[in-house]
C-alpha cells in the first residue's frame, strides 16, 4: 500500500474512532452562565451536572432516586446517573446534551436525622418546583424546545408528576422510566415486620410523607397521577420505555434483594398487596430484567443495580436514538 493510502486511511480510522469516543468527561458541576436555582426544601442552591456547547441531539436529562444524588458524594456513594451519562457521551452524545439534577442536595443531612428519607423533603410534590426550574433552565440554555427524560426510581414519578401538573407532555420527546414506584412501594405498611418503619432505617411509617404519596397502589397521589380509569398511564406524545425489574427489587418485591431483607408485602392501609409489577405504565414499551443485583457493588441490590446495568444503558441508548425494536419515526 502507498504511505498516502496508508495515511489516509490511518486519518480515517482515527475520524471513525473519534466519532464514538466521548464528547467529553461528564462532571459533577454546572456550568458558568446556568442559573443558580434554590433548591425548595434545602434552601440552598441545586447540584447538579452539565456543561456549555454546541446542542445537535435532544438534551437529555437525568433524574436519580429518593436518598441518591446524581454523581457520588462525600455522603453518597451511589450516583449512578452520571455513569450512566457518561454511556451516553460514550457513544456520541456532547456533555452539553447531558444534564442530571440533584434535588435532594449531597445527602449529608441525613447524618443528623436518617427519618429524613421519608420526610416531606424528600416527597414527589416538594420537588416538583426543582425539576420545573432546572428543566425549563436546560432548554433556555441549550436552546432546546424538547427534552429527553431518564429517570430511576422516585425520579420515574418526579417526572411523571411535574409533566401531569404543567401538561408538558409536548416539552418531553422520550422518557425512559427505570424501576419507578408507579404503583407504589412495599416498604409502608404497618406490619411489625416491616423493619423500614424504624427511624434509623428511614422511618417509613403508613404516616411519613413519602408513604403518604408511595405506600399504596390506593394513596391520592397516586390516583391522581395514574387515573381511576384502565387506559394508558402515558397518554400525550412523549414516547415511553419501561425498564424494571422481573425477579428482585427491595422496593416492590418480598424476597431477598441482595443484602437488603425482604418485607411482608402489605401497603400502607394494611392490606395486602402485589407491588412487584409496579414500576409498570400502561400503554409503555417494557423491559423485564433480572439478574440486576451484579451491578450494584455494595448492597448487590436489583433496585440499584439496574441503574448501573449495560442492559439498561444500551436500551436506553437505543430507545433514545429510535433504535428500538419497534423503531419510531422521530419528529
Amino acid at each position: 500500500m502507498k504511505p498516502w493510502i496508508r495515511h489516509a486511511a490511518a486519518l480515517a480510522t482515527l475520524a471513525t474512532a473519534a466519532a464514538v469516543q466521548a464528547a467529553g468527561t461528564v462532571g459533577n458541576t454546572l456550568p458558568t452562565g446556568f442559573p443558580a436555582i434554590e433548591d425548595t426544601s434545602l434552601a440552598k442552591p441545586l447540584i447538579g451536572f452539565g456543561a456549555a456547547g454546541p446542542v445537535t441531539r435532544t438534551p437529555v436529562i437525568l433524574i436519580h432516586g429518593n436518598n441518591d444524588t446524581p454523581y457520588a458524594t462525600a455522603c453518597n456513594p451511589y450516583g449512578r446517573v452520571q455513569a450512566l451519562a457518561q454511556f451516553l457521551a460514550d457513544n456520541g452524545y456532547s456533555t452539553s446534551e447531558l444534564w442530571g439534577i440533584g434535588y435532594q442536595g449531597d445527602q449529608c443531612d441525613l447524618g443528623a436525622d436518617q427519618t429524613r428519607r421519608s420526610s416531606i423533603a424528600h416527597t414527589n410534590a416538594a420537588n416538583v418546583p426543582d425539576l420545573r426550574r432546572f428543566i425549563r433552565a436546560v432548554m433556555k440554555f441549550t436552546g432546546a424546545k424538547r427534552v429527553d427524560i431518564v429517570g430511576h426510581s422516585l425520579g420515574v414519578t418526579l417526572a411523571r408528576e411535574w409533566m401531569r401538573q404543567d401538561e408538558a407532555q409536548d416539552m418531553v420527546r422520550r422518557f425512559v422510566a427505570i424501576d419507578g414506584p408507579n404503583h407504589g412501594i412495599i416498604n409502608c405498611s404497618p406490619d411489625p415486620a416491616n423493619y423500614w418503619q424504624a427511624a434509623a432505617a428511614g422511618g417509613f411509617t403508613p404516616q411519613s410523607e413519602v408513604c403518604q404519596e408511595l405506600g399504596s397502589p390506593d394513596t391520592p397521589f397516586l390516583q391522581l397521577l395514574n387515573g381511576r380509569g384502565g387506559g394508558r398511564e402515558n397518554d400525550g406524545p412523549t414516547k415511553v420505555l419501561v425498564i424494571r425489574n422481573g425477579d428482585a427489587s427491595f422496593v416492590y418485591f418480598p424476597v431477598q434483594d441482595g443484602s437488603v431483607a425482604p418485607v411482608p408485602a402489605i401497603d400502607s392501609f394494611g392490606k395486602p398487596t402485589d407491588f412487584s409489577k409496579s414500576a409498570r405504565l400502561r400503554g409503555a414499551r417494557e423491559i423485564v430484567l433480572t439478574g440486576q443485583g451484579a451491578y450494584d457493588p455494595i448492597l448487590h441490590s436489583s433496585h440499584l443495580g439496574i441503574l448501573n446495568s449495560p442492559q439498561t444503558w444500551q436500551a436506553t441508548l437505543d430507545f433514545l436514538a429510535g433504535r428500538s425494536k419497534d423503531k419510531d419515526k422521530d419528529d
